[in-house]
């Protein structure tokens, strides 16, 4: 009985734990967002909801692939193509992917 709930006690933790790193990563992306993209997207509800989760999935696949050739020839093709860029890319998915048009979901303050 002691080790049944010993492990389950585990898990428990260790579930906590994964969730509060995600959302470290999601708050990384929000950040991110504002800083960089809400110039041209608008705040962090507008921008996400542009795409489903499906689709910020689709552009973020390849190492960002579409994501960079969707701003090709915009003022942001210059960041998109930098190391800054490749350093934020899996925030930045996380945050807009979490809230995709589809997710039901809305970001708070921006």
């Amino acid at each position: 009985m002691k080790k049944t709930t010993s492990v389950l006690l585990s898990a428990l933790v260790a579930l906590g734990m994964m969730s509060t790193a995600a959302n470290a990563e999601i708050k990384k992306g929000q950040k991110g967002y504002l800083k960089k993209c809400k110039k041209c997207h608008g705040n962090g509800t507008k921008g996400a909801a542009m795409k489903t989760q499906g689709e910020w999935e689709a552009l973020f696949a390849n190492d960002a692939a579409n994501f960079i050739a969707d701003h090709k020839g915009t003022k942001a093709e210059k960041f998109v193509n930098g190391k800054k860029f490749k350093k934020l890319a899996p925030h930045l998915k996380d945050f807009l992917w979490e809230y995709g048009s589809d997710s039901g979901n809305v970001p708070s303050c921006g």
